[in-house]
């Protein structure tokens, strides 16, 4: 029975891992009023060029940098929609979802050949020491991790301290809830929106990766299978707060690793049914809790510098 429930927790904290680095995304972003429905793409864009970069050097390392620059130059665009266009930013994050995966399946064709999938890659090893594996229950717990989880967490108090204890912190929120004035105390607000989007992307980048290199070192085809969207609705749930959001996301995640477990009790149930788990659960979380959750001020209204 132990030894079931740390299996939970342990799959829980690994599907967790790319929604908590895709849901910081999103707190960053909509912290400085830019709405990012684009980090369902820019994950594409991610768990993709994670394992392009490991195919052409050969290290999982560099094919981490590629999917954090990666996610970074599509969510470039999305700024320069936003911000400097001032496009509807709904309609530039769906466009970008749709071209990202249109260009990871072009890609896909063109660099390995086939239709569908990428070649197996070098993923990102994760080993315990020998030492450590032999503890009771910290061991067998600390096994079934990998680098991902333990640097999503990391992240998630280094991201907390950053907009809530430091100026840099105060600037993107000052620029989320009232730009103009903001404007008037000397603030960028442009530079400070671009900052905060382009950095989304570096972290659905980095979600990317660890859907792809982190488990296994392929990437197919529909593999996100709309955990973008989830983190946003994490990221709303946890009330546009970094701890908030891990929170929820270790929520939607349990929906996943509980999904796999309940498939071997004799419930007599169809697979489809447990497959629905983790996405009637985020319904519901929405239904319940949206209402309660309050926005940036300024999330998702472009700012025209002079006006009021």
């Amino acid at each position: 029975m132990s030894n079931q429930i740390i299996s939970i927790i342990d799959s829980t904290l690994r599907i967790a891992a790319p929604l908590i680095f895709a849901g910081l995304g999103g707190v960053f972003s909509e912290r400085s009023g830019v709405v990012n429905i684009g980090l369902e793409g820019m994950m594409i864009m991610g768990a993709f060029f994670a394992v392009l970069g490991s195919y052409v050097t050969g290290s999982p390392i560099m094919g981490i940098v590629f999917a954090m620059v990666a996610g970074g130059a599509i969510a470039a665009i999305h700024a320069f929609l936003s911000i400097n266009l001032r496009a509807d930013q709904i309609i530039s994050g769906t466009a970008i979802n749709l071209f990202s995966a249109a260009l990871a399946s072009f890609l896909i064709m063109k660099v390995f050949h086939k239709g569908g999938q990428t070649d197996i890659v070098k993923g990102l090893v994760y080993k315990v020491p020998e030492s450590i594996k032999g503890i009771p229950i910290l061991g067998e717990f600390l096994s079934g991790l990998n680098w991902f989880v333990i640097l999503a967490i990391v992240l998630v108090f280094v991201s907390h301290f950053v907009l809530f204890k430091t100026p840099l912190g105060l600037r993107i929120r000052a620029v989320g809830e009232h730009p103009a004035a903001a404007d008037t105390l000397g603030i960028n607000v442009y530079k400070m929106r671009y900052l905060c989007v382009i950095l989304s992307g570096v972290f659905a980048g980095l979600g990317g990766a660890a859907l792809s290199i982190g488990t296994t070192p392929v990437y197919r085809e529909g593999m996100v299978a709309g955990r973008g969207f989830i983190a946003l609705a994490a990221m709303i749930f946890g009330n546009w707060n970094p701890i908030g959001t891990m929170w929820a996301c270790m929520l939607f995640a349990f929906g996943s690793a509980f999904e796999m477990v309940a498939q071997s009790f004799s419930w007599n149930l169809p697979s489809e049914f447990y497959a629905s788990i983790p996405y009637v659960l985020t319904m519901l979380a929405l239904a319940g809790f949206v209402g309660k959750t309050v926005p940036p001020a300024a999330d998702g209204d472009p700012y025209i510098k002079g006006e009021r």
